[in-house]
């Protein structure tokens, strides 16, 4: 029965985290028109975007290897979905116990890597451009990602001997800012400092949409998709922006209203996935939305300066910092 639950919460859950990560595409889409002094779509608008591109023909190019390009949306989308089965909303994750941070590491990895072979797949030179452009971009911020994870389990383990510190469930559940010292504190600011820029980069996101430039190489990755297949990767990428909003937040501030509140049961879950979500849609709100408004496309070599660089560098001083609070 464990099982059947399982699955049928897994088929639940992805619907609603479709639904929801499609709602806060339409409000960063209005939000961004109102921060540049436009009325902007309707907040419904995704929804129209995703109905009308599934009932439209999907085109494979005759340079493409067909099996690949059109397989590639899917498998996107189904990389997409699963971080949230790992993720405790409101409390407890589908597969809790079966994974931890560093899966969810090359989870997060594999939509831009489906997306790459998508592109390459396609035969165009302008996706073979955009691969290119993915594929640096994303060895530039992956490293500082790496650092911050490792630096909240490291603190984590350190405050609880012997527990689960690379387990989101158990990060989750344990926050951790009552409990360190000034310098903690500093560092874990820094730390999360490090995954909020990170965050527009993971989405590939103005200023890091080298890799689909539309104004440069007509679209890049998706250039050649459409139809079914460019609405199932609309989708992903939707979704993908809300489960990586939420990861941040399972990380810092996993705090709920349900035990402030004196609630239990359904109740309290009820209250704390609302609350959850509220916090979602503030991080991409201030990390993805306010950012493309105000930052014009970088060019790819100052994404890797940016990333390599002071991202990387910034989020080593969080990781010396919390390992001095330790050592104190």
């Amino acid at each position: 029965m464990s099982l059947v639950y399982g699955l049928i919460w897994s088929l639940v859950g992805s619907f609603l985290a479709i639904a929801v990560s499609l709602l806060y595409k339409g409000f960063d889409r209005k939000f961004a028109a109102r921060f540049q002094g436009r009325i902007g779509p309707p907040i419904r608008q995704p929804f129209f975007d995703v109905s009308k591109l599934m009932v439209k023909e999907s085109i494979v190019p005759d340079t493409a290897i067909g099996w690949l390009f059109n397989s590639m949306p899917i498998m996107a989308l189904i990389a997409s979905i699963l971080p949230f089965m790992f993720m405790p909303i409101p409390h407890k994750a589908v597969l809790e116990g079966h994974g931890d941070l560093i899966l969810l590491l090359y989870l997060f990895a594999m939509p831009a890597l489906f997306m790459i072979v998508g592109g390459l797949s396609s035969g165009s030179p302008y996706a073979v451009v955009g691969a290119q452009r993915e594929m640096v971009m994303m060895m530039s911020y992956e490293l500082p990602l790496a650092i911050a994870i490792i630096g909240v389990a490291y603190k984590l383990e350190h405050l609880y001997p012997g527990g689960h510190a690379f387990s989101l469930s158990y990060v989750a559940s344990h926050p951790m800012w009552l409990q360190m010292g000034p310098l903690g504190i500093a560092g874990m600011a820094i730390l999360a400092l490090t995954l909020l820029a990170v965050t527009p980069a993971e989405m590939s996101k103005i200023p890091f949409d080298v890799p689909e430039a539309e104004t440069e190489i007509a679209g890049g990755l998706l250039v050649e998709y459409s139809g079914r297949n460019l609405a199932l990767f609309y989708i992903a990428d939707t979704v993908k922006s809300l489960a990586f909003s939420i990861l941040l937040i399972q990380l810092f501030v996993p705090y709920g209203l349900s035990g402030p509140l004196g609630l239990e049961g359904i109740s309290a879950g009820l209250v704390d996935l609302a609350f959850l979500l509220f916090k979602a849609f503030l991080v991409m709100i201030g990390a993805i939305t306010l950012v493309r408004v105000a930052f014009a496309r970088f060019k790819i070599d100052q994404v890797t300066r940016f990333f390599i660089i002071l991202v990387s560098l910034t989020g080593l001083a969080g990781l010396i910092l919390i390992s001095i609070d330790v050592v104190m």
